[in-house]
């Protein structure tokens, strides 16, 4: 990676490449953002993408491509079968991963649906570092369960541990010894997305796939997150400073049985992938792309898209190209930090997650405290965010309902996207959002749950355009 001084100023992110196509953006109003807030009953998701600014929901699909992404793009080969798009790509994947092996899905999720028909069935359980929500939805539609492995300083919001994700492995073995009948899989998650986007250290992963090993188990590594994890192995993990992205991604994925990957993150487009050496797991798990997916080739993705991830997968193994979106997070982090506001610490990939419960610790748990943060937040600056906590993934060990474990909310940082200075007057918002933060109030539902994700809620009094009106006080005309 390049390292650059800075003579007369602070070290910023310096953007290693130029800007050649724009999209025009505006800022609504205040008194607009609290209709189109109402309007989508405060949940980000039921937003207008033209009615935010900021648009950090996610970094999943809209991160901007390269120019040579796009040119790739015009030279895909329809063929429905015996596509030269589908050769070209698997021997890219082959040059990176080391894997002969190449089923090609629509995205991330449909790759844990693959996988979960092919292993899982009633009575099975995944071990894995952490949970995500379209990952145990896939394992429980096929009558499996999911066991938590994650180490417990993963669940400390503040902390100086640079790689959060591990595994217990202590646990992890426990779990193989007793359960070792019933393990469809261990999931290892590269990148840790819960609890703050938070790494998984290098020698963790091989430790866990040595453990599989031994007790016969398959290892399955979840790589949608990988260029940031990558970042931050290079970085942080002494014993791989001196590698390159190429040898440490290599290290890694011949250590695993099955990778998959969700290219709408990994790659910069949109598609999924499963890869892997087996020849009878793969095979095996043919069968399910064919059925539910598409023909082995193409498996629902555009053969554009396969083009455009084949150039975008090279970029992923340039440090200079995946470590701007870890350097923007910890520049907005740091920022936020020494202005005394909660996030999540030491900062992870991703985006940066304010800690909601600490932000407004005047709001009760069955008020939505991570909801409500994420509707202020709009507010005040127009950044759709999104809400980590118990509206959106709910948790398993309730203290009354199951309210979020982590209840946070996200700021993801889409790639080459947004600059410094939009990140500045996120900034600036935010810390006049904590400065107001008192006049945030709760969420609630109007019906009877069970709910999910994508249910409208209501706010509790007016506080919405108590917010709006004290913004308008202070900044005038301004938007």
């Amino acid at each position: 990676m390049n390292k650059v001084g800075y003579y007369k100023r602070n070290s910023l992110p310096l953007e290693m490449h130029k800007v050649c196509i724009v999209q025009k953006t505006s800022i609504l109003p205040v008194e607009d953002r609290v209709k189109a807030i109402r309007r989508a009953g405060f949940n980000s998701y039921r937003l207008e993408s033209d009615e935010c600014y900021l648009d950090m929901l996610t970094d999943s699909g809209v991160n901007a491509m390269s120019n040579e992404q796009l040119g790739a793009m015009m030279i895909g080969d329809d063929a429905y079968a015996g596509s030269v798009t589908y050769r070209k790509l698997s021997q890219k994947i082959k040059e990176i991963f080391n894997k002969d092996y190449f089923l090609p899905v629509h995205q991330g999720r449909a790759c844990e649906h693959m996988l979960a028909l092919a292993y899982v069935k009633p009575g099975k359980l995944v071990p894995m570092n952490f949970q995500f929500g379209t990952s145990i939805g896939k394992i429980r539609y096929c009558g499996g369960d999911y066991i938590i492995c994650l180490q417990e300083e993963g669940f400390d919001k503040q902390s100086g541990n640079p790689f959060k994700g591990d595994f217990d492995l202590a646990k992890l073995e426990r779990i193989l010894q007793e359960e070792r009948d019933r393990i469809a899989f261990v999931r290892i998650e590269a990148g840790t997305n819960l609890i703050g986007g938070q790494p998984i250290a290098l020698d963790n992963m091989l430790a866990a796939a040595e453990l599989c090993k031994k007790y016969g188990v398959l290892s399955v590594l979840d790589a949608s997150l990988l260029q940031d994890n990558l970042h931050f192995i290079k970085t942080r993990e002494e014993a791989y400073m001196d590698m390159s992205i190429r040898e440490i991604t290599r290290i890694l994925s011949d250590a695993m049985d099955i990778i998959y990957f969700s290219a709408r993150k990994l790659g910069f487009g949109r598609g999924g992938a499963i890869i892997l050496n087996d020849e009878k797991e793969f095979e095996h798990i043919k069968t399910f792309v064919s059925s539910f997916e598409g023909f082995p080739t193409f498996g629902g993705m555009s053969v554009k898209e396969m083009e455009a991830i084949r150039v975008g997968l090279d970029d992923t193994m340039d440090e200079n190209i995946i470590a701007q979106g870890p350097q923007f997070i910890e520049y907005l982090c740091n920022e936020l930090e020494d202005a005394g506001i909660p996030v999540v610490t030491p900062p992870g990939g991703l985006g940066c997650h304010l800690d909601a419960l600490k932000f407004v610790p005047h709001i009760p748990r069955n008020q939505y405290p991570a909801g409500a943060l994420q509707s202020a937040v709009y507010i005040a600056s127009g950044a759709r965010g999104m809400e980590r906590g118990s509206i959106d993934e709910p948790w398993d060990d309730p203290e009354v309902e199951p309210y979020g474990a982590m209840e946070l909310v996200r700021l993801a940082v889409p790639r080459r996207v947004y600059t410094i200075s939009q990140m500045n007057y996120l900034i600036d918002r935010i810390c006049w959002l904590y400065d107001n933060r008192e006049l945030i109030g709760g969420l609630k539902y109007d019906t009877e749950g069970p709910h999910q994700f994508y249910a409208p809620l209501n706010s509790i009094s007016d506080w919405p355009e108590v917010l709006a009106a004290k913004f308008r006080e202070d900044f005038g005309e301004s938007l």
